[in-house]
């Protein structure tokens, strides 16, 4: 039987060095997470659409 012979195995690397890069997406993501929540609040209180529901649920809750 003939020798075997081992081919030297490529290593491909990458140029940058992304370490950290799951974390800038993670911060990213709750900075727009947060951005949406702020602009829901906003409509939210403009329309008095929070205060209408807080005041059916105590009108329905206490017996006045």
């Amino acid at each position: 039987m003939g020798e075997v012979t081992r081919r030297p195995v490529a290593v491909v690397r990458s140029g940058s060095d992304e370490s950290g890069q799951s974390t800038a997406e993670y911060a990213l993501v709750m900075i727009a997470a947060a951005a949406v929540a702020g602009l829901l609040l906003a409509w939210a209180n403009k329309t008095d659409l929070v205060s209408g529901l807080f005041n059916s649920v105590i009108r329905k809750v206490l017996p006045f």
